[in-house]
């Protein structure tokens, strides 16, 4: 440990304890957190936060070394094998406990139960892990892929499964490159879609899977994306807004019909013709939306956003980023598929090419237009990229795209021009960043964690009921709003079972 990262604090990989405390829980939720994400280290001996390296007497070093093995090996399940060292800084000894990256995930605390003890690293704090995320980390654990999983309560027919292959059979022919991709093209029969996971066989018949329902959009699972666009360079006001479900190839053209009408088209001059161009290269812009839907987890039960602001676009699919990959390991082209089966159909429709080749791809296309370079942000709980507006030298640049096609319908979809406010639905385009917060002053970025906050604060505490209520929603989702707000430390769980309320957090919690 040198002086510069002690100096640089703590962060998502990195905790500082200032002594060996009494009870080993207080850090053992870090250490089982570490194996979760992708490792970490604690650092014994440095206050974190003053950074002071205060150390230990070389006396009694090593028992508390033997103190911090026999802890871990006492209280994680499955077993966790730190590596434990002295390091000198600044003259003085500390502890270094690090914690590599696990395979077989879940860890949890003995003590709490796979239930109440799985913890996970979201924004440099250690946080206990929602339904979703353990569902996550178990389908990591074994290895297997959420979306061949057998879909529970969708029934299908035989006209569903042949309605599907026709229907990703004419994606194909509309998506081919040129002639020769088109005539090669093959039908897409049962066996295929077993192979990939689509289908599940047992007992000669096929059943769905969640892949299918997720593909078909005809039941079993709510997927729809939401796209929105918003004055200024924040989510404080609406212009527009959609919600798009169905099938997701329909989803995927729907959305980047979205994008394309609410950016600038401009023209350049090539030779001696005048050629059409968009601000955003057109390419970029649909890997983007259809990388978001390959590979965001759909354990999540959040929705893909597409928001354009006056500055930006910004796309966020739902999910921490699977085991093994990170934003820069992405950047470089590595592929961590989270959704096979998906995948593997995608891959049948010339949706995607290479995997992992899509990123690169779409970084140099938005470079070569002469924009900043795209910007990856998150990873622990969602991943948001952002490609910035306003770079590109086109004439006419302030031209609109013409709103000729796919006009809005007259429905409560549509969000009135002079609305200043979020309207009051769950379909609404929120912002997933997870923020700490700093003052009394803070509120949460999302509109219903807003209401939810407001509520606490006047009224000192809430109940799950007492939130869906408010909200309108069913208990289920507003539990998913309240563990989001003790997830980004705005409220504490108090009591257990029926008696349960949560209350503001007044301290940070590690």
């Amino acid at each position: 440990m040198t002086i510069e990262e002690i100096l640089a604090g703590e962060s998502k990989n990195v905790e500082f304890k200032e002594s060996l405390p009494e009870k080993s829980i207080k850090y053992m939720k870090s250490v089982v957190a570490f194996a979760n994400g992708t490792g970490g280290k604690i650092i014994f001996g440095i206050a974190d936060k003053t950074r002071e390296v205060v150390g230990f007497d070389k006396e009694d070093v090593f028992k508390k070394m033997d103190a911090i093995a026999n802890a871990v090996s006492d209280s994680c399940e499955p077993a966790i094998i730190p590596d434990i060292t002295l390091q000198t800084v600044d003259g003085k000894t500390v502890i270094v406990v690090e914690i590599s990256e696990g395979r077989q995930r879940p860890y949890y605390i003995k003590a709490l139960g796979r239930e109440g003890g799985v913890y996970v690293r979201v924004a440099g704090t250690t946080r206990l892990a929602d339904e979703y995320m353990v569902k996550e980390l178990l389908f990591e654990g074994s290895n297997r892929y959420y979306d061949q999983a057998l879909c529970t309560g969708l029934n299908i027919t035989d006209e569903d499964i042949d309605a599907l292959c026709k229907a990703m059979k004419e994606q194909a022919v509309k998506n081919a490159h040129n002639e020769e991709q088109k005539a090669s093209i093959k039908d897409v029969g049962r066996q295929q879609l077993r192979s990939w996971g689509v289908l599940i066989e047992r007992d000669g018949k096929d059943y769905p899977s969640n892949a299918f329902a997720i593909l078909a959009g005809n039941g079993g699972l709510h997927v729809a994306t939401q796209c929105g666009v918003f004055k200024g360079t924040t989510k404080a006001v609406f212009v527009d807004r959609r919600e798009y479900t169905g099938p997701l190839w329909e989803q995927i053209d729907e959305a980047f019909q979205f994008v394309l009408r609410n950016i600038h088209l401009g023209a350049t001059i090539v030779g001696v013709y005048r050629q059409d161009i968009y601000e955003i290269p057109t390419d970029a812009i649909r890997e983007l939306i259809i990388n978001a839907m390959v590979h965001r987890s759909y354990l999540d039960h959040g929705t893909i956003q597409v928001a354009v602001y006056d500055n930006r676009l910004e796309i966020t699919s739902p999910g921490k980023l699977p085991m093994g990959q990170t934003l820069e390991r992405m950047k470089e082209g590595y592929s961590k598929i989270r959704n096979e089966a998906l995948a593997h159909a995608f891959s049948y429709m010339n949706l995607i090419e290479h995997w992992g080749s899509g990123i690169p791809r779409i970084i140099e296309k938005v470079k070569a237009a002469g924009l900043r370079e795209p910007e990856f942000i998150g990873g622990e709980v969602d991943l948001r990229i952002n490609i910035y507006r306003g770079q590109v030298d086109i004439n006419d640049v302030n031209a609109k795209v013409p709103d000729n096609t796919d006009k809005m319908p007259d429905s409560d979809k549509r969000v009135p021009d002079n609305t200043d406010k979020m309207p009051d639905s769950d379909k609404r385009v929120p912002d997933n960043t997870d923020k700490m917060p700093d003052s009394d002053k803070r509120v949460p970025d999302k509109e219903q964690e807003q209401r939810i906050y407001e509520y606490v604060l006047k009224y000192e505490s809430i109940t799950t009921a007492k939130a869906a209520e408010i909200l309108g929603v069913k208990h289920r989702r507003a539990r998913a709003v309240l563990m989001n707000l003790i997830n980004s430390a705005y409220l504490k769980k108090q009591g257990a079972a029926r008696s349960t309320v949560y209350v503001k957090n007044t301290e940070r919690e590690y």
